[in-house]
């Protein structure tokens, strides 16, 4: 079987996972029929870009970011959140009330544990955008897709940190304090974008680096596709993850 090795920088791993939630089933089926609502996040930013075709601000198409500190972005800088109802986008302030058990929510994460537990941080009191809309989630079975880059791995259960810290609980912090809400769906870091993408296997093998490589992943990716994959890898790090 061949295999191939790819180091992403953080960009370029967004934009390979972005076009993996594209080819998730569940997502071909509802750009045909159903609603798809991507929430805010860098992460998805890339993938509104991959389902709309559209250019987006990727800093702007965010809530909370880590920065040097945990900050957000003001109300007034940030763009729309994107909903799609059969491929189209429309308007996204009350499509959750249309939203059934066929339909996507698109959520990203701050945190992915060793049990593939993914957590957002909250730094809003009343929970923010992810508390707005996790209940009606969880409560009709709607499908929740978390796109989340290997480089959020953390050596620590989410579902433990999340009982354990809260804003109020946080005497001070470099910059916003927060708490964590677990999210409990479809998971797509590299390896499952990259398998999406047509690899038989993918697995991280190194995580860092210097240069303009910090936060990177590097990967073997398996499978007799592998010569497409690196090619297309190849077009991503040329963009530095801009397509």
């Amino acid at each position: 079987m061949k295999q191939i090795q790819i180091t992403l920088t953080p960009p370029e791993s967004k934009r390979i996972i972005a076009m993996g939630v594209k080819n998730l089933p569940v997502i071909q089926q509802v750009l045909k029929k159903g609603i798809i609502l991507i929430t805010l996040g860098t992460t998805n930013a890339y993938i509104a870009e991959e389902l709309t075709g559209k250019k987006i601000d990727h800093s702007r198409y965010a809530a909370g970011y880590i920065g040097e500190i945990a900050s957000v972005v003001p109300n007034d800088m940030r763009l729309p959140v994107i909903a799609l109802k059969d491929g189209k986008e429309v308007n996204a302030d009350t499509i959750l009330n249309e939203m059934t058990s066929q339909d996507v929510v698109i959520k990203g994460a701050n945190a992915l544990d060793p049990d593939g537990v993914a957590g957002v941080m909250m730094a809003n009191p009343v929970g923010g955008t992810t508390g707005g809309f996790m209940g009606i989630v969880m409560a009709r079975g709607i499908n929740l897709v978390i796109p989340v880059g290997l480089e959020k791995s953390i050596p620590y259960s989410v579902i433990e940190i999340s009982k354990v810290i809260g804003i109020q609980r946080c005497s001070k912090a470099m910059g916003l304090p927060v708490g964590m809400m677990p999210l409990f769906g479809e998971v797509i870091t590299e390896v499952e974008a990259l398998i999406l993408l047509g690899a038989e296997d993918a697995f991280p093998i190194g995580a860092g680096g210097i240069n303009g490589g910090e936060g990177s992943i590097t990967l073997c990716v398996v499978g007799e596709n592998v010569d497409k994959i690196f090619d297309l890898v190849q077009k991503v790090k040329e963009k530095k993850g801009e397509m």
